[in-house]
C-alpha cells in the first residue's frame, strides 16, 4: 500500500514520518521532492530561490514527480510506502499559485507518475493560531517567507487536491499531541493490511 503524509511546513509531516519508522520498520519510506539523488537537487534550486519562473518550477516537481515514480514508488509497490509528500502537495502548490486550472494539474500530475497515485493520504491541518506559533519558532524558507495567508490557501488547496486526484483523504488536527497523531494514522494504515 502506498500512502502520503501531507501538511504545511511546521504541520508535523517529517515527525510522523520518524515516529511511523518504529511502528512500521519494514516499510519503504520517501519523500517528494528529494527522495532520489535528483529530487534532492531539484528540492535545494527550489527553496533556495533559484527560480523566477513558477512554471519552472512545477515542470521541475514533476520532473521529481516521474524520477520519484519509477525510482522509488514502482520497484516497491508490493510493500507499504511512506512517503513525505506526493502528487498531492504538486496539485496543492501549483493551484494556489494559480500556474493553471485544476483539470490540467491533475492531468500533468497523473502523467508524472503513470496514474500510480498514493491510496490513502493523511492531511495534517493546523489552525491559524496554531501555525503563527510554529513559524514564530523557526527561521524561513521560500515557501514559508510566502505568509501565513499563503501557507493556509494551500492547506485548503491540499484537501481539494487529494479529492481531486480521486485519493482516499484522512485530514487530522495537527495540533493534537505526537502520540495520538501517530496512533490514528497507524490504525488507519492497519485497517487496510
Amino acid at each position: 500500500m502506498y500512502i502520503a503524509i501531507e501538511g504545511i511546513d511546521t504541520a508535523g509531516k517529517s515527525t510522523q514520518i520518524e515516529c511511523l519508522k518504529s511502528l512500521f520498520p519494514e516499510a519503504v519510506y520517501t519523500k517528494e521532492p528529494g527522495g532520489t539523488p535528483v529530487g534532492v537537487e531539484i528540492r535545494s534550486m527550489v527553496l533556495h530561490g533559484e527560480l523566477k519562473s513558477k512554471m519552472a518550477e512545477l515542470l521541475l516537481f514533476l520532473a521529481d514527480r516521474a524520477e520519484h515514480t519509477e525510482s522509488i514508488i514502482l520497484p516497491n509497490i508490493n510493500s507499504l510506502i511512506i512517503s513525505d509528500r506526493s502528487a498531492v502537495s504538486g496539485v496543492a502548490y501549483a493551484l494556489v499559485q494559480d500556474i493553471c486550472d485544476i483539470k490540467t494539474l491533475v492531468s500533468l500530475n497523473t502523467l508524472a507518475t503513470g496514474g500510480k497515485l498514493p491510496e490513502k493520504v493523511f492531511i495534517l491541518k493546523l489552525s491559524p493560531q496554531e501555525l503563527a506559533n510554529r513559524l514564530s519558532q523557526k527561521e524561513h524558507d521560500v515557501i514559508e517567507s510566502r505568509g501565513i495567508n499563503y501557507l493556509l490557501n494551500i492547506q485548503e488547496a491540499l484537501i481539494k487536491a487529494s479529492q481531486e486526484l480521486g485519493i482516499q483523504t484522512f485530514v487530522i488536527d495537527a495540533s493534537q499531541s505526537i502520540d495520538t497523531i501517530t496512533n490514528e494514522i497507524a490504525d488507519l494504515i492497519k485497517g487496510n493490511e
